[in-house]
């Protein structure tokens, strides 16, 4: 019962609420005791201190008249005080010169005294000290008495005259003490220790005894009630209500109580009711389930195990899986027997119909109260129907494969962010001369023409389609390819699939009939050209033939004059030469070389070309550029050739509409640029006759011409909308406001400025 007792809740408050009580108790009681006790010194301090000022003001005027015997007289009433024991009076030597006890009178005191030391432990000694400093406590024959020593300071009335002779350097004359018995106050401190000592207790008891029975009446009763009732929740018996009569927590416990037990009476029926679901459940879930114990017999299955390989009597779990006569090499269960962890494989074997079956088993262990592994659980998934997807996904990839490697044109695939050449099909190799283990981790960029690289990069990344592109092979060869991109995910990763197609021969093609309008073209212009040659060869044969006279006539030429003739030969030469430049630039095959492009800049080229040809007919020009336009990604040779074929349109489009007309006839071209967030625009608009809408779809198609019988090929237009498509740019051809027709082109913007 004592063990009990010191387990329970009830010793465990007495014991913890007593000891914090009579702490609290005796804490409260030594602060008061302390308090009362130092305000009693301290009051009796002051007092002393009161005493002895009351005393200095009444030995001053005496000292003054130098009369010892008004001293005395005053020391001796005063004293006569019941709880004042001495007063004395030293002078600086120590020397007790005035006393109530007459014995004293005429003793030396030393600087060792306890009455001297207060002032004496310093070097010099002060002047003056705090009243704590000069308050001593003096225990003599069972009595304690407090003890104030007060300097005599050397006042002015002091240092002169005929009696007293005193240095005014001196500030310290003697010492008063005055001592006072402390019987009485320590008294009264002995009887309030006692008293609160008293009370003390008396409230520690009572305060006890008034907490024991609340508590025990209004907590450990209805606890030992609410245990009661605990306890026959835990039995098979219904729960019945305790009625705990308190309109407080421990009766909303109570309340509480009853309604979580009942609320456990129905969870304890509804848990036979799901441990019931979950036997069915275990019998009825579509995995393989099983127990097997450490003997590795199968103590346990569901009805699927039950299903696939039949009743296990008891056998080994490698007899009933897989057939075998002795255990597994790799075996989870056995790791799960082994390490107390989960495992997991891949097991195959056969079904009790003779098929054969593929799973997937996870082992967990089967742990007893104590922790020990007794059992593992298998549960085992069914994946013969993805092994034989497998299969045939191996299958599939084997065709894709070979109609990766089949397909006739290069196909890679690309590391989107790198560019990194990840696979490439069998043509690849064909086409560019690498074998496909050396182009795999190269960047698809290296097969770009040095220099054009950065220049391609982002339209790599970005474009659907490149229409046209240098590449070089491992030679060192150039073609033509066209490059058809889309994005993909390749083993986990964002790609880019990248379709090369060589249309090297298309594009020779093409460009034997651009030559060809090109030659035709020069031959349409032969008649400017010719005049505009044709000017400085007469000015030339002027200075020739002016030269020749004055030889002829021994005629002496001025330095000025051969100066002038010499830089007029210069410059008409230089102006000849510029002229055949052109034209044997214009003349050449363009190599196709892509790289950025002013767009205003071919515009000038292009009618500088081909401006004595508008000047012979008289047509006017008027110029419309924005200066800075952005750049485009062209070649300059080929779009000055478009520019020159739209011109050549423009003004034969002109001479036709005009012909006959010479004072009224309005012989205008519009050469205009502009730019629009994303795209560089130019127009070329003239005042001709203007282009029918039934016939503007088919402006574009090769061999189509609005010109007489052998006036026109019908290639140029074809020729240019080629030309513009191959650099990712629009042609539209539109009706002028101000009459006739109006070819408007757009290229997009480079993606790199210079």
């Amino acid at each position: 019962m004592l063990k009990r007792f010191r387990q329970s809740l009830i010793a465990k408050m007495i014991l913890s609420g007593g000891v914090t009580l009579i702490l609290c108790i005796f804490l409260w009681t030594g602060f008061n005791v302390y308090f009362f006790k130092r305000n009693v010194v301290s009051n009796a301090m002051s007092d002393i201190n009161m005493v002895s000022d009351t005393i200095m003001l009444a030995l001053h005027y005496a000292m003054m008249l130098d009369s010892e015997e008004d001293i005395k007289e005053n020391i001796n009433n005063i004293s006569k005080q019941e709880e004042i024991e001495s007063i004395r009076v030293y002078n600086k030597q120590g020397l007790i010169v005035f006393s109530n006890i007459p014995e004293e009178i005429g003793k030396v005191i030393g600087q060792d005294d306890p009455a001297c030391n207060a002032c004496h432990q310093y070097t010099p000694p002060p002047p003056t000290l705090p009243l704590s400093k000069r308050t001593r406590m003096v225990d003599s024959d069972h009595r304690q008495i407090m003890s104030i020593m007060t300097p005599i300071a050397n006042s002015e009335g002091c240092s002169p005259g005929p009696c007293h002779v005193h240095s005014k350097d001196e500030q310290v004359l003697g010492l008063l003490d005055v001592t006072v018995n402390m019987d009485d106050k320590n008294s009264m401190i002995l009887m309030f220790e006692r008293a609160n000592l008293g009370i003390s207790v008396v409230v520690f008891a009572a305060t006890f005894l008034a907490l024991f029975a609340f508590s025990y009446r209004f907590i450990f009763r209805p606890i030992r009630r609410l245990i009661a009732a605990t306890k026959g929740i835990s039995g098979d018996n219904a729960y019945t209500d305790i009625d705990i009569e308190q309109v407080d927590e421990i009766g909303t416990l109570g309340q509480a109580f009853n309604m979580m037990g009942r609320r456990v009476s129905d969870k304890h029926r509804e848990l036979l009711e799901q441990r019931e679901e979950y036997r069915n459940l275990f019998d009825n879930v579509p995995c393989l389930v099983s127990v097997v114990d450490t003997d590795y017999r199968v103590i346990r299955h569901n009805s699927a195990y039950e299903r696939h390989f039949g009743l296990p009597m008891g056998k080994r779990c490698w007899q009933v899986n897989k057939g075998r006569l002795e255990k597994c090499e790799a075996c989870p269960v056995d790791r799960t027997f082994r390490d107390g962890m989960s495992h997991m494989s891949e097991e195959s074997g056969m079904s009790k119909d003779g098929q054969p079956i593929h799973w997937i088993v996870y082992t967990s262990p089967v742990r007893n109260e104590t922790g020990e592994v007794v059992a593992a659980m298998e549960m085992m998934i069914d994946i013969t129907h993805r092994r034989e997807l497998e299969s045939k996904l191996a299958a599939s990839e084997h065709r894709y494969h070979a109609i990766f490697d089949s397909i006739p044109n290069a196909v890679f695939v690309l590391d989107r962010q790198t560019l990194t050449i990840l696979n490439c099909n069998d043509s690849s190799q064909e086409m560019y001369g690498w074998s496909q283990l050396e182009m795999r981790g190269r960047s698809f960029m290296n097969f770009f023409r040095e220099g054009e690289a950065g220049d391609w990069e982002e339209a790599v990344r970005n474009q659907a389609e490149i229409e046209l592109c240098t590449h070089v092979d491992k030679s060192g060869k150039s073609f033509f390819v066209f490059l058809s991109i889309s994005p993909a995910r390749f083993e986990g990763q964002e790609t880019l699939i990248v379709t090369c197609t060589d249309v090297t021969r298309k594009i020779e093609a093409e460009q034997q009939l651009i030559q060809a309008s090109k030659m035709t073209t020069l031959g349409e212009m032969s008649t400017g050209v010719a005049h505009e040659l044709n000017q400085p060869l007469t000015i030339l044969q002027a200075i020739s033939n002016l030269l020749s006279r004055k030889v002829t006539n021994r005629t002496e030429v001025s330095p000025e004059i051969m100066r002038e003739m010499a830089e007029g030969i210069s410059t008409h030469v230089d102006r000849a030469a510029k002229i055949i430049e052109h034209m044997r630039e214009f003349g050449r095959k363009s190599d196709l070389r892509t790289m950025p492009v002013q767009i205003n800049e071919v515009l000038e080229r292009g009618f500088e070309f081909f401006s004595q040809q508008l000047q012979v007919h008289n047509i006017r020009v008027i110029w419309e550029l924005e200066e800075d336009l952005p750049l485009i990604m062209a070649d300059s040779n080929r779009l000055e050739q478009v520019v020159i074929n739209l011109l050549l349109n423009a003004r034969d489009a002109i001479e036709d509409r005009w012909k006959g007309e010479k004072n009224n006839a309005d012989k205008r071209i519009l050469l205009q640029s502009f730019s629009t967030p994303e795209r560089i625009v130019f127009r070329i608009c003239d005042t001709g006759a203007g282009i029918p809408p039934a016939i503007r779809e088919r402006l574009f198609e090769p061999f189509f011409t609005t010109k007489n019988v052998g006036k026109g090929t019908g290639l140029g237009l074809s020729i240019s909308y080629g030309i513009i498509n191959d650099y990712g740019g629009k042609i539209r051809a539109t009706s002028w406001e101000e009459g006739g027709a109006c070819f408007e082109i757009d290229f997009p913007k480079a993606e790199c400025e210079l």
